[in-house]
């Protein structure tokens, strides 16, 4: 359908590919992945015809028809959402106008006659092309792509000009996906979508009947879509068969056969020139000698590429803050007439990761703005636990750093204890190397200045981060390092995040906000997914452990909802977990078997502050204090208990 012959593209001096050879096939549907700045952007307008190349050929099948959609920057305007999109069929439609008028026509001529038996023949011919391209159902057609991209049928009569850029772009991507060219190239289509939108976008795809070749920066959705994968890396382009996670799992092994091959040829190198060395001046050994030279001269040196150095960085840890972190009790929120939030009640606990999910402008950044202090609540009230430090980042929090001041000096002011090598690192993490550390932050993007603004926020933690999309803007690479950082942090947080696989690796547990109200439910979005689609009861009670939270919230189900056959009881209970939940558990597990004894010896501590009377006051507190603890301790041992029995269910599974 189209082919790139020897093809290679040059930026100024720099060269983004080449010695590409490519065939796309009508079957195609291909994840192109790679570094920011090797140049996948670059080749989707290639294959789209709105670059050139430098070097080599494209050459596509005739009649071939081609939909590209960019990152941003399509604005539409003059017609209503519907129109817009309704335009994509403007010859079906005229061929329905021309049917109306040959219907019209037929109606008044002789049956009998000559003129009757064309205008007749014409009829046929276009009522079979107007039923082959669907023509009676191109209202329903627009109707339900625009409701899956998240708009409202209020929103369909509005004129385009009145929305967003982000909604701009996805009017761009509902006209494209109308169109059903041969080939679609999407430029991270995912960038303007929620969760929800995303969800629907991946079905759409799976089920799309021609080819596209997309760029994403969503593991997730590479993961569901795409059944190849091409990586621009090193100046070339390399195939892999399947999805992104088989890609990772065949490049490893690649990468371990060639460091083999590599370790032959070096032997096999090295005796050769031990051999020419040793006899090099023997007139005897002279023809093998010769021999040997002649063999080493035709072996193609194999060369090991220099692979992205994995960047592990260990964040300050910050200090601990008391068990309830956040209490909220019957939260409202209004905005003059706009009714927003209403009757809010939840429990934030220590270690803590909690994803808020739901539409667009359900009141996710309004809810956490609110926990954060920036917004107070209409009604009820929010309050913070013992010594919680709270830090925000915003979707815009590019506008609170000092323009003047440069990156590097900025951040080693904020982390005075850790190294400019680490610093530097880091920000490498983030895109930013060489000497761009050292540019001033006012000279810097919104997309670039938000990206600081995050890694700035992790070197100098508080204890409880409330973060509004914070992978906006990030690549595959850096958001690896934001999930492991914040693994790793010891502190509570709270996050809006429109990425599955990000929401999948940190929550432990997921408030679904919607239609003024806040349901918990316990686990990751995968979790959340399942508990929804099986009609299961949500968790209101904080509770500690995810495995704690699903054995609660499975007895919470009515008797009348719960499998009636007990071999159905039976696979419920020991359903085997996804490795990401299985990590959560065992990591929890550990922690609570290493909570238990520090809580014990506080527990021995206490009573013996009780043998030594001070006053009447005193002994009241330490009393009470000392039955908190005991409480504490049997919710621990009851935590473990059930997290060790889940655990070992686990293992037998295996």
């Amino acid at each position: 359908m189209l082919q790139l012959t020897d093809a290679g593209k040059r930026f100024g001096p720099k060269t983004l590919f080449e010695n590409v050879n490519w065939l796309v096939t009508p079957e195609e549907r291909t994840g192109l992945v790679g570094g920011n700045g090797t140049g996948k952007s670059t080749l989707l307008k290639v294959l789209a015809g709105m670059e050139h190349l430098d070097y080599g050929s494209l050459q596509r099948t005739k009649g071939m028809t081609l939909g590209y959609l960019p990152q941003d920057g399509l604005a539409m305007s003059g017609r209503t959402v519907f129109e817009e999109c309704l335009s994509v069929f403007d010859a079906t439609r005229s061929m329905e106008r021309e049917l109306e008028v040959l219907s019209a026509q037929m109606a008044e001529l002789a049956p009998d006659g000559a003129e009757y038996a064309t205008v007749a023949r014409r009829f046929s011919h276009l009522n079979e092309l107007f039923h082959a391209q669907d023509g009676y159902a191109l209202d329903a057609q627009v109707g339900a792509v625009l409701g899956g991209l998240g708009f409202s049928k209020e929103d369909w009569q509005r004129r385009t000009e009145e929305f967003s850029g982000g909604w701009q772009m996805r009017i761009a991507l509902a006209r494209l996906l109308l169109e059903k060219p041969s080939l679609l190239l999407l430029d991270e289509p995912t960038n303007h979508l929620d969760l929800e939108t995303r969800n629907w976008l991946e079905e759409y795809l799976r089920s799309y009947p021609n080819a596209f070749v997309l760029i994403s920066h969503d593991r997730y959705f590479l993961d569901v879509v795409a059944n190849r994968t091409v990586e621009i890396w090193n100046k070339r382009m390399h195939f892999y068969s399947g999805n992104y996670e088989k890609y990772l799992r065949e490049k490893q092994e690649r990468r371990a056969q060639l460091e083999a091959a590599y370790k032959n040829q070096r032997e096999q190198i090295g005796h050769l020139e031990a051999f020419i060395n040793r006899f090099r001046y023997q007139a005897t050994k002279a023809r093998q000698v010769q021999s040997r030279i002649k063999e080493l001269e035709k072996i193609e040196r194999i060369e090991i590429p220099i692979e992205e150095e994995t960047i592990h960085f260990a964040f300050p840890q910050p200090p601990a803050s008391g068990r309830a972190v956040v209490e909220a009790q019957a939260v409202g929120k209004d905005y003059g007439a706009k009714h927003v939030l209403g009757d809010v009640n939840f429990t934030i606990e220590r270690g803590d990761r909690i994803a808020l999910v739901g539409p667009n402008g359900a009141g996710k950044s309004t809810l956490i703005r609110m926990l954060a202090g920036l917004e107070p609540p209409t009604e009820g009230g929010i309050r913070l636990g013992h010594n919680v430090q709270a830090d925000y980042f915003a979707q815009d929090q590019y506008k609170v750093l000092d323009p003047n001041a440069r990156m590097l000096d900025d951040i080693s002011a904020t982390a005075p204890r850790v190294s400019q090598v680490e610093l530097r690192s880091l920000l490498g993490c983030f895109l930013f190397s060489g000497d761009e550390v050292f540019k001033p932050l006012g000279v810097l993007s919104g997309g670039e200045r938000n990206r600081y603004a995050l890694a700035r926020l992790l070197v100098g933690p508080a204890n409880f981060l409330l973060l509004d999309e914070p992978t906006n803007h990030l690549d595959l690479r850096a958001k690896d390092v934001l999930l492991d950082a914040i693994r790793n942090f010891t502190g509570t947080v709270i996050f809006v995040s429109h990425d599955r696989y990000f929401i999948d690796g940190l929550a432990t547990r997921v408030f679904e906000v919607e239609h003024g109200s806040v349901q918990i439910f316990p686990g990751n979005y995968e979790d959340y997914l399942w508990r929804r689609q099986s009609g299961e009861q949500t968790a209101t009670a904080p509770v500690m452990a995810a495995a704690g939270l699903q054995k609660a919230a499975e007895k919470a189900v009515p008797a009348a909802s719960q499998p009636e056959s007990a071999e159905n009881s039976a696979e419920n209970k020991v359903r085997r977990l996804n490795p990401i939940k299985l990590r959560q558990m065992q990591e929890r597990c550990q922690f609570v078997e290493e909570e238990i004894p520090r809580m014990e010896a506080a527990m021995a501590g206490t009573e013996q502050s009780l043998g030594n009377f001070v006053s009447m006051e005193e002994t009241q507190r330490l009393t009470a204090q000392l039955e908190d603890l005991r409480r504490q301790h049997a919710e621990l041992m009851a935590e473990w208990e059930e997290l060790s029995m889940t655990l070992e269910e686990q293992v037998e599974l295996s």
